[in-house]
């Protein structure tokens, strides 16, 4: 799996910290790993965007960005509005294939959800991952209306034919409500893959050094983790009623 694509059932739900949780997860399994940050928005040219993020976090990993629009809008819209070239997805994959030669692992990570569209002809990161013939990692949140979002984005993924990795809940509440905990059950069933890790709530905020020795705990082996889904939903699951 030498590149990887990391995609969001929305906005807001934890995909550039999970992006680096399973960056830092690799390089403590001694892998080389550079971060593809596909189309930044929102951010204004002096400020760190999503890819330096991951590198604060993650350590040691080349981190890359093909565009930076300053309004919080989709890519295409923000690049229209900006008057800047917008992001297609063959540059997108092309710079991907490029960055897999120097490293063992590339991740890209997209802009909110699957078919946020990067340009005027609708290209989206389904496109790229497509081109480069990339498995997807889906981030969802935890709680209500997160089966619909998840069943939606594996279903088009299946329709591209994309191969989905599995799921990875990007913030579980320190006290996660009844939805959250049947969810953790119910997540894998409607996106046809397993569930491959939980990051904590606040998992970004943590101090870097924190951040890289606890990564590991949140993510499954197949992302070079030692996280158990079945004892962790065991554990959090509501008890049946009686």
């Amino acid at each position: 799996m030498p590149i990887l694509v990391i995609t969001g059932t929305g906005t807001e739900v934890g995909k550039t910290v999970t992006t680096a949780a399973v960056a830092a997860a690799a390089v403590a399994a001694g892998r080389s790993v550079a971060v593809l940050k596909a189309a930044q928005t929102g951010v204004r040219p002096d400020e760190r965007g999503d890819a330096d993020e991951v590198a604060r976090l993650a350590g040691r990993v080349t981190a890359r960005e093909l565009a930076r629009y300053p309004e919080p809008l989709a890519p295409a819209t923000a690049a229209r509005r900006s008057g800047r070239t917008p992001v297609r997805p063959q540059e997108v994959a092309e710079t991907a294939a490029k960055l897999a030669t120097e490293h063992d692992l590339v991740l890209v990570e997209g802009a909110g959800g699957l078919l946020v569209r990067f340009d005027a002809a609708g290209g989206t990161l389904a496109d790229a991952a497509r081109l480069l013939r990339a498995p997807v990692l889906v981030v969802a949140s935890a709680g209500l209306g997160t089966l619909n979002t998840t069943e939606l984005t594996a279903r088009e993924l299946r329709t591209r034919e994309l191969d989905l990795l599995g799921v990875v809940i990007g913030s579980w509440p320190d006290e996660p409500d009844l939805a959250s905990r049947c969810n953790l059950a119910d997540l894998p069933h409607v996106a046809g893959a397993p569930l491959l890790g939980a990051l904590p709530a606040g998992a970004g905020a943590l101090a870097p050094d924190a951040f890289r020795a606890a990564a590991p705990n949140w993510l499954a082996p197949r992302l070079n983790g030692r996280w158990e889904a079945e004892s962790f939903t065991t554990r959090e699951a509501p008890a049946p009623l009686t």
